[in-house]
């Protein structure tokens, strides 16, 4: 597969998949081989995604790796013409996610705090608990993707102007307010938490380390965002507590643009998805409260 340096490691995946399935598909009749792919078969292959009941997103995002897997062989001489220059497929809706309310990110939040009396000062599980609620109020407090959170260094972390700086997708670097009661939280952790679960070996320049004291990863992360449901009992993914950020500055008259820089996307459209979620809460918010709805 090309090189795809812009791209997250889980896009990556994504797409490799995605031109092993194009291939297996040209295999079985369709072309002999990559010089023998033409913009028709090209389409074809479309088609017969969308037989398949593949809904017009992920058609889209195979589309996008045919195209880029084309290039590739161009560059590499294996085609003389790249058949995929013109190729689209519609991109559909975009799915709106069910993210947590204001108040329902803000108990969650709270709830993941240990309460002084709860756990044993100096204990494992006290370490634990704070590392997890420091988690809960980065990924809700500035919108971090789940990577970015686990690949925070301590170089990152400037608490005097109480900022973040974080390595995005694309290596694209920006620098994240962090409000008070995550600052807070991370204090407590880096204070308190992490030397406990820090072993002779831990990397001293990793913020979040898991129990055997190696850095955090994103499965990690994802599994603690799950240990910590809802007050309705409902468990989360992380990149929710994500679109909860991006909502609830918009719902709370932020601009675009302003989001846009937070969330680290390079281009409007991708933030613009949050716009949607705000008009949908608008909607219903009108519709049970207007006599006139």
């Amino acid at each position: 597969m090309a090189s795809l340096s812009w791209a997250s490691p889980h896009t990556v995946d994504a797409y490799r998949r995605d031109v092993t399935q194009l291939v297996a598909w040209a295999e079985r009749g369709a072309a002999g081989g990559p010089a023998e792919l033409d913009a028709r078969v090209l389409r074809r292959y479309l088609a017969y995604l969308q037989t398949l009941g593949r809904s017009p997103r992920t058609v889209a995002r195979k589309a996008a790796a045919v195209r880029a897997y084309l290039r590739y062989l161009q560059r590499r001489g294996v085609v003389g013409i790249d058949p995929a220059r013109r190729l689209r497929a519609p991109a559909g809706r975009a799915r709106l996610p069910r993210v947590p309310r204001r108040e329902e990110a803000v108990t969650l939040c709270e709830q993941a705090a240990p309460a002084p009396d709860a756990v044993a000062p100096g204990s494992v599980a006290r370490a634990v608990a704070l590392r997890d609620a420091a988690v809960l109020e980065l990924l809700y407090g500035t919108g971090l993707r789940v990577s970015e959170c686990a690949g925070l260094r301590m170089g990152d972390w400037d608490r005097r102007r109480r900022l973040l700086t974080v390595l995005g997708k694309g290596a694209r670097v920006r620098r994240v307010p962090v409000g008070e009661p995550a600052a807070a939280a991370l204090d407590a952790w880096l204070g308190e938490g992490r030397g406990r679960l820090a072993g002779p070996d831990a990397p001293p320049e990793v913020i979040f380390l898991n129990r055997r004291g190696r850095p955090l990863g994103p499965r990690d992360v994802r599994r603690i965002v799950a240990g910590h449901p809802l007050p309705d009992g409902r468990r989360l993914h992380p990149h929710l507590l994500r679109h909860a950020y991006a909502t609830h500055l918009l719902e709370g008259g932020a601009d675009l643009r302003s989001v846009q820089e937070l969330l680290g996307h390079a281009n409007l459209t991708t933030t613009q998805i949050y716009t949607h979620l705000t008009r949908e809460r608008l909607r219903a918010v009108y519709e049970t409260t207007h006599p006139r709805a």
